[in-house]
């Protein structure tokens, strides 16, 4: 076997003289015409767009066999790269299996696992020695911390966490410190962003190591200052094979094209329809211009899917045909069953969608489906909540995949524990949980004084707090800070009998600057989960208002913690979107397609159509996800940190062909089309209620009419202050609307994507 760094000129020059095996090879008989061609086609470089469930990991295994069973290239030659280890060691087990041998020399791997084996053969070109130490994100933060304080640089004002990012993603990018522009370089932490990362960099050198974005630059380092290495790898790869190719950034489209420069004998296998992790650094222009890369390069579509039914991939397609930026396929579905449509169900509200979701689980598990082949999947992790509740409350077994249960998650477990406080004082493991949550000018002293005091005087925590904020024992400041805490937690009990709980639980996570300090973090970007936890704890207490009590929403979630289901046992899953590419199932529910939920705020917020045509593949993907029964669902109405928002339909419901879907829905919902646009009255629905339509804008596409029930408008006579019921208005914050109801100078209006809001007439325009 040749040694996989010997670089000789007779090493890799020439191919095996293994004998070209005559006639078809068994392994490419139950293939379909394009899968075939997509492995026998040997010679170019390749673009495979494998749509879902068309057999992407059939196609690129059997090629991989193909390449040696031909004798085309000695395993050395051949480099396969994933994105995760579990999908290089499938492939390296199915090859096996078709080849009936195992094969050993290959280059397979990860991106960062392959870099890594290259850097570390020609570390000193990069000035390190070729054991060095590939850090976690703990020893980055702490490394730019430190470097951060010495270079005067306010960590409060310019959270590292987001330097970090900051860094990160130049690195994805393959901009060393040098290449750095100006205008991003004085972007950040007080201008001296790029100053920060010449010496985080010059840092990491000095201690013989590097991170996980250095492992592709510095390849590329290596490949610009020796342009012999490149050579001698271009040489060498023969073949190369990408996997999941729409979801490479650009240092790792850099490298792919430098190493197959030579031969060109690439093959990048992937679908721009399922490329969903631009926040991740994702490019799906890598994909879009494969053919500009490589001229002359073959387009192979896999279009036959095997995995879903007629109106399933109906619906996806036609969702994902109204993206410009894609290179273009159909799905064609094999299954010869009988297709049940994509179900579209319109609820009250988001109790009744639940409520609606849990009694189908019910139904298909009597029609004899298993848990196992049922899954729940939501865009944002807050969504899970109402879903958890009702598979507890049903006795449904759940699990939720990518992420902990909802009272398990740090955020909703402190704001708990303050409830446990109010509602028990001696509760001293509470106590001790919030104490210092957000920080209140104290530290480890302090704590070591009261925790000793409690446990020889044998008195709960909170009692000792009250005898010792009167005395010399603390410091004035640490003092004055416990001493209005407890004033709190005394203001909170007495108001817990007076208060919904709803109520008195936003009361306390305002007053205790536990929302403002979670806020706050989410503002700064200090941590990529930050957002996440402000929408749980809103969750939190919009989920509150069932219960009659404190106590009763206490012991409900001490029953919930409880839950302990076998670990074997078949249970529904819960994720999001994004956790469930690559995954399939029987029955999918997609819950949540309202405007600012699904596609989210942000994508409707940001200019151009890019976001808003990744949250669309994110759909797609979703959609793509079932076997036979697909059912989306959206709410009229939500409940947000306690009070009731009006939602309007996704704008994805409305580019779902009516031919592959059913609508349904409770009783006084509208099954209409989604918000965005310009309101306007046309009459009456048939439930005696006022109608108002808008015209739905896209930049690329005809104007397109669409119409939305208002539900509950109040008839008013014209107001005297200048607004009528009807007056089309913009509001600097919520954007267009339309006037519902005038009483005085107070207005309620609709608005295109904030739902339904009370505002004064002074803060809007008419237009």
């Amino acid at each position: 076997m040749n040694d996989p760094f010997d670089f000789s000129d007779d090493a890799y020059d020439s191919a095996p003289t293994t004998p070209v095996a005559q006639g078809p090879a068994p392994y490419v008989t139950e293939l379909n015409p394009e899968q075939r061609m997509a492995v026998e086609v040997t010679d170019g470089p390749v673009l495979v767009l494998a749509g879902a469930g068309t057999g992407k990991t059939r196609v690129l295994t059997t090629r991989l066999a193909h390449i040696m069973d031909q004798g085309l290239a000695y395993p050395g030659e051949i480099m396969a790269v994933t994105f995760t280890n579990k999908a290089a060691m499938e492939m390296k087990e199915r090859v096996a299996g078709i080849l009936g041998r195992p094969v050993e020399g290959w280059w397979l791997g990860t991106f960062h696992a392959l870099a890594a084996r290259m850097v570390r053969a020609h570390a000193e070109v990069v000035g390190l020695q070729s054991n060095f130490t590939i850090i976690d994100t703990d020893d980055q933060l702490r490394l730019l911390k430190q470097i951060m304080e010495a270079e005067f640089i306010d960590e409060k004002k310019n959270p590292a966490r987001n330097l970090m990012g900051v860094i990160q993603r130049w690195k994805d990018r393959g901009v060393t410190p040098d290449k750095v522009s100006p205008s991003e370089g004085t972007a950040y932490a007080d201008g001296a962003a790029s100053r920060i990362y010449k010496i985080y960099q010059e840092r990491l050198r000095l201690n013989n190591a590097c991170d996980f974005g250095d492992l592709l630059l510095h390849v590329l380092t290596i490949f610009s200052q020796e342009p012999q290495i490149l050579e001698q790898y271009q040489r060498r790869f023969r073949y190369i094979l990408v996997d999941e190719y729409q979801d490479t950034n650009v240092s790792q489209y850099l490298w792919l094209r430098l190493l197959a420069k030579q031969h060109k004998n690439i093959c990048c296998v992937g679908d721009d329809d399922q490329s969903i992790y631009s926040w991740r650094g994702a490019e799906v222009a890598n994909i879009l211009k494969f053919e500009k890369d490589f001229p002359g390069a073959k387009v192979i579509r896999l279009e036959r899917n095997y995995r879903s039914t007629e109106h399933i991939l109906g619906a996806a397609s036609g969702l994902i045909s109204y993206n410009e930026d894609r290179l273009g396929k159909t799905l064609q579905p094999q299954k010869k069953e009988e297709a049940i449509k994509v179900r579209v169900e319109s609820l009250w509200d988001g109790e009744s969608e639940a409520r609606f979701v849990g009694d189908e689980i019910e139904t298909l598990q009597r029609q004899g489906q298993s848990l196992d082949e049922i899954a729940i999947l939501v865009r944002a992790g807050f969504q899970t909540r109402e879903f958890e509740e009702r598979m507890i409350t049903l006795g449904i077994p759940y699990k939720v995949v990518g992420g902990l249960r909802f009272y398990e998650r740090e955020e909703v477990r402190d704001a708990i524990a303050y409830l446990r406080v109010v509602n028990q004082p001696s509760d001293s493991l509470a106590l001790e949980r919030v104490i210092n949550k957000p920080r209140r000018g104290f530290g480890p002293k302090v704590m070591s004084t009261l925790f000793e005091y409690s446990r020889s005087s044998e008195v709960p925590l909170y009692e000792v707090i009250r005898v010792l904020i009167d005395t010399d024992e603390i410091a004035p400041k640490a003092r004055g800070a416990l001493r209005q805490l407890i004033e709190y937690f005394e203001l909170w009990r007495s108001l817990k009998e007076g208060l919904e709980v709803d109520d008195l639980v936003g009361q306390i996570l305002d007053e205790s600057g536990y929302m403002d300090w979670r806020v706050e973090e989410a503002k700064k970007g200090k941590d990529m989960k930050a957002q996440g936890r402000v929408d749980n704890l809103k969750e939190l207490v919009s989920g509150l208002k069932e219960f009659e009590s404190l106590e009763e929403f206490l012991e409900h979630v001490s029953l919930v913690m409880d839950v302990k289901d076998r670990e074997n046992d078949p249970k529904v899953t819960i994720m999001t979107l994004h956790a469930a590419k690559g995954l399939e199932f029987d029955n999918v529910f997609l819950p949540g397609w309202e405007e600012g939920t699904f596609p989210n705020q942000r994508a409707l917020d940001e200019s151009g159509n890019s976001a808003l045509e990744e949250e669309r593949r994110l759909g797609y993907v979703g959609i793509t996800r079932a076997r036979k029964r697909s059912i989306i669902s959206y709410a009229m109405r939500r409940r947000v940190f306690g009070q009731y928002n009006d939602m309007l339909p996704s704008r994805f419901v409305d580019e779902l062909p009516d031919i592959h879907i059913q609508k349904g829905g409770e009783t006084g919902t509208s099954q209409g089309d989604y918000g965005g646009g310009n309101f306007a009255y046309s009459g009456f629905n048939d439930r005696g209620g006022q109608r108002f339509t808008y015209r739905g804008k896209r930049e690329t596409r005809a104007e397109k009419l669409v119409t939305i029930d208002a539900y509950d408008v109040k008839v008013s006579d014209p107001a005297d202050g200048g607004f009528r019921k009807g007056d089309h208005v913009q509001h600097a914050k919520f954007g267009k609307g339309v006037v519902l109801n005038v009483d005085g100078n107070k207005l309620d209006i609709a608005f295109a994507t904030g739902g339904r809001k009370k505002v004064m007439d002074n803060f809007v325009d008419k237009i």
